[in-house]
């Protein structure tokens, strides 16, 4: 177990460090025109979050141990499919969702 003292010398660094994050791009950039550059990139950062917080659920899927399997797999390919193809994002999610709930029914 952590010590109380270090849990809240933890907690407190978080979330100075996340208010400090913030800080910098509301509180001192706010109000200034950013270059063209920095604008382009900033554009994918809710493109490149997404994957990020997905991919280890299905490279590394708590429900199976850890191991990869075919139906958390297959219903990425499909979503990530759909989602290109289709460009509809909810048509992409529910695909997706069909094709999990169809193969942990079949495959187990």
């Amino acid at each position: 177990m952590i010590d109380r003292v270090e849990l809240w010398i933890v907690i407190i660094g978080l979330g100075l460090g996340s208010f400090g994050l913030r800080f910098v791009f509301t509180g001192i950039i706010g109000d200034k025109n950013l270059p063209p550059w920095v604008l382009r990139h900033l554009r994918y950062t809710a493109v490149a979050v997404l994957p990020g917080l997905v991919a280890p659920l299905i490279v590394w899927p708590a429900a199976t141990g850890g191991h990869m399997d075919p139906a958390r797999t297959s219903a990425a390919i499909v979503t990530l499919v759909l989602g290109y193809f289709f460009k509809n994002v909810l048509l992409a999610i529910f695909g997706g969702a069909a094709t999990l709930y169809l193969g942990l029914y079949l495959i187990g």
